[in-house]
């Protein structure tokens, strides 16, 4: 079972002690929340990032998608085929009021394996890169410093990308809150969910009430 290989980065975070939550609802996808700042990240299956970024107190709103190939509108069956240069990615709007964006690489860079190239767990293909995709340029320090940090702490193994963010497409309707609609689905139950567990476990202070 995958859990990915940076659990060394509790150290790095700090521990937290493990609070009892429940999977929360899905937050929907909303139509006017466009004074909120925007991070889009590429950790691996866009179900497993979705299913725990959902759960983050300050996120307003979690929207799988592609970005930064060079196909327009992408299907997932063409992004699978590894041809359009396509990264399954979660685009988040948050409050910064409530959580910072070097809060959320925090947690992305625990909940999935930076260390693998093209890689997390058995799913392999350049859609499964590690990244971070900009659209302020403004972000970059805070995105380069947390990855600095990282790559220190796991002796230079760190291959995330960050990028400005380009040619970005919400995925079809059927991956939208796929985790929440299909919780006993194999995936779902043997990798998504462990990872929703490590989330709630490594970062109980950031669990959405």
């Amino acid at each position: 079972m995958y859990l990915g290989a940076s659990d060394g980065l509790r150290n790095v975070w700090g521990d937290q002690k493990p609070k009892i939550a429940g999977m929360s609802q899905s937050q929907p996808l909303h139509d006017n929340l466009g004074d909120y700042p925007v991070i889009t990240l590429g950790g691996g299956c866009f179900w497993c990032t979705e299913a725990v970024f959902d759960r983050v107190q300050g996120v307003m709103d979690v929207e799988s998608g592609y970005c930064n190939g060079h196909v327009q509108n992408p299907t997932y069956e063409q992004v699978c085929d590894g041809n359009t240069g396509h990264v399954e990615v979660v685009q988040l709007r948050y409050d910064p009021k409530t959580i910072s964006l070097r809060e959320l690489l925090e947690i992305f860079f625990v909940i999935h394996d930076p260390t693998t190239l093209n890689r997390q767990g058995n799913d392999v293909g350049t859609q499964y890169r590690s990244g971070i995709y900009l659209s302020l340029a403004t972000d970059r320090d805070v995105a380069q410093s947390v990855c600095d940090q990282v790559n220190q702490a796991m002796q230079g193994k760190v291959v995330t990308e960050i990028e400005m963010l380009h040619n970005y497409s919400s995925a079809e309707d059927y991956h939208q809150d796929y985790f929440e609609n299909h919780p006993n689905q194999g995936y779902c139950a043997f990798v998504v969910a462990p990872k929703v567990k490590k989330f709630l476990q490594t970062f109980s202070n950031k669990v959405r009430a």
